[in-house]
């Protein structure tokens, strides 16, 4: 499974590329909801797009993000408070007497003060890093589609719900941010060769096992150890990665979200331990994957099949 992947997230890009358009509306209510106090993870890439954008029409959005991350400074700055005189108040007692209280209160409150403190200097910095674009399933990403005939991005989280099943879905199938190719006509039946999108990334994580990567056994009781690897294509160049969407709504709600495809891995992937791999599709055939015909599975296997095949590097995660 492709459980993160590095991906544009500017709408500028897209719309530079490919000549799309916003989907203004549900930006707005994505980020509206999220100052409500709705559950949504957004990148920071994301977010810094709008922040960097400068025009009318998204104004709004931006001053909802800053409304946002000034929330979140100021909790993180009452976090750091609260933790820092639970340190000093640990080893003022740790001076006289070590108790198990006051070395848990020692450990825990450091550990969250160096979180905090490394969540309030993402939200205060201004250069970008790469893993500011990273998605991670239950986050939100830019994903175009077709509209009216128009190229549209908008955002969706990163694991599908399909429409007309409960929500309960999430839980029940937490692997709904990948679509396996064989099973497109069976589980994912009401949006293959009906809601398309494409997502452009130009990385992929994986979690693999050690001994696999080393290519050795696992000795009589020895665990295994999970590793994650960054995938990047080689030559370095942006894919397409084929995906299915769904407008989810119910109970007064609406969820925009989306899967990868994924398929047999190619032999370098496979020798590095994973069993699966994304689909990067190619440009010529963006409109037709885009623009699916229920009626013609055919074609669109076709498009799958005649996929980029860029050879993929790996490495460490960072």
């Amino acid at each position: 499974m492709c459980y993160s992947a590095k991906v544009w997230q500017a709408y500028q890009d897209y719309v530079r590329r490919f000549g799309a358009v916003i989907g203004i509306r549900e930006f707005a209510q994505l980020y509206a909801d999220r100052q409500k106090g709705a559950k949504v993870k957004t990148t920071k890439a994301m977010d810094d797009a709008f922040l960097r954008a400068g025009t009318s029409e998204t104004r709004g959005i931006a001053q909802a993000i800053e409304a946002w991350n000034a929330e979140q400074i100021a909790e993180l700055e009452r976090l750091l408070f609260r933790q820092r005189r639970r340190l000093v108040d640990a080893e003022r007692t740790l001076r006289t007497k070590s108790t198990k209280k006051a070395l848990d209160d020692q450990r825990i409150a450091s550990n969250r003060i160096e979180w905090a403190k490394g969540k309030l200097a993402d939200l205060h910095r201004t250069v970008p890093v790469e893993r500011d674009s990273r998605i991670f399933p239950g986050m939100y990403a830019p994903v175009m589609v077709i509209e009216q005939g128009r190229r549209v991005i908008k955002p969706m989280r990163y694991q599908c719900r399909p429409a007309g099943k409960p929500a309960v879905y999430d839980t029940k199938y937490p692997g709904t941010y990948n679509a396996r190719r064989d099973n497109l006509e069976g589980f994912w039946k009401g949006q293959f060769g009906h809601t398309h999108g494409v997502i452009v990334c130009d990385a992929f994580y994986e979690n693999v096992s050690r001994h696999k990567v080393e290519g050795c056994a696992l000795a009589d009781g020895e665990a295994e150890e999970n590793m994650v690897l960054e995938f990047k294509p080689q030559p370095q160049q942006d894919m397409l990665i084929a995906c299915l969407y769904s407008h989810w709504q119910g109970d007064g709600e609406e969820l925009w979200s989306f899967a990868a495809i994924t398929d047999e891995p190619p032999p370098e992937v496979a020798a590095a331990g994973h069993d699966r791999c994304i689909i990067p599709i190619r440009e010529e055939h963006l409109d037709t994957w885009l623009n699916p015909d229920p009626n013609n599975l055919a074609d669109l296997y076709a498009i799958l099949d005649d996929r980029q095949r860029p050879y993929y590097e790996h490495r460490m995660a960072a």
